[in-house]
C-alpha cells in the first residue's frame, strides 16, 4: 500500500476494478457538467475520452489515474498522474543505467519512500496531436522499489503546459515527495 498527497483541485480516478473505475469516471463527468444540460454531445465526447483514457492507464499496469484541475487566473493547468505497478523489481541505480539516452535520467531520494530514479522527457502524444497543440508533452517518471515485494511504482506525470513546464515539474516533483509507503492498518492508500 501506498499514500500519496495531490493537490485538492486533482481527480482521483481508481482504475481497479472495473465497476469502481467506471463508477469514478461517471462521477467526474457529473460534477464537471452540473448545471449544463444544453452541451450532450461535448459531455458524450468528454465521457468518451476519459473513459478511454482510464482503461488505457489501467491496461499499462495503472492503480489509479489523478487528473488535474488546477487554474491559475482562470487558465486551466492541465496535468495527470499515472500510478502503475510493474511486475519486476527495479534498484534504482539499475533503471538509470536502463534509461540512459531517453531522457534526463537521475537517481534520487525521496523522503519517505527511499531510493528512486526520476526521469524527465519530451514527447508528442496522440491526444496533443488531435487538439492541435504546437507544444509536446512534459513527462517526468519515477521508478521506485515497493519495500515487501519485487514490485516497482512507476508514477508517470505529464502535462502539455510546455511554457510554464518547469513549473509543473516543481509541482510533480513535490508530490511524488509525499509518497510514503503504508501498512494495511496505517490507513487508506493504493495497492503497490
Amino acid at each position: 500500500m501506498f499514500g500519496l498527497i495531490t493537490p485538492e483541485d486533482w481527480y482521483r480516478i481508481p482504475l481497479q476494478p472495473q465497476g469502481q473505475r467506471e463508477a469514478s469516471v461517471s462521477a467526474l463527468i457529473r460534477r464537471q457538467f452540473a448545471g449544463v444540460d444544453d452541451q450532450p454531445v461535448l459531455r458524450r465526447q468528454a465521457e468518451e475520452h476519459l473513459t478511454g483514457a482510464a482503461l488505457a492507464g489501467a491496461d499499462r499496469g495503472g492503480v489509479v489515474l489523478y487528473l488535474s484541475f488546477l487554474a491559475a487566473a482562470g487558465i486551466p493547468l492541465s496535468a495527470s498522474l499515472l500510478v502503475s505497478r510493474v511486475h519486476e523489481r527495479f534498484d534504482s541505480l539499475d533503471v538509470v543505467a536502463a534509461l540512459t539516452g531517453k531522457g534526463e535520467v537521475v537517481p534520487v531520494t525521496l523522503p519517505a519512500a527511499g531510493r528512486a530514479a526520476r526521469r524527465r522527457r519530451t514527447e508528442r502524444s496522440r491526444e496533443t496531436k488531435k487538439l492541435g497543440s504546437d507544444f509536446d508533452d512534459t513527462i517526468v517518471e519515477y521508478f521506485v522499489p515497493a519495500p515487501l515485494n519485487d514490485e516497482t511504482l512507476m508514477l508517470t506525470f505529464s502535462t502539455p503546459m510546455e511554457p510554464i513546464a518547469d513549473a509543473m515539474v516543481e509541482l510533480f516533483d513535490a508530490i511524488a515527495g509525499t509518497l510514503r509507503w503504508q501498512t494495511r492498518t496505517e490507513g487508506k492508500g493504493e495497492p503497490a
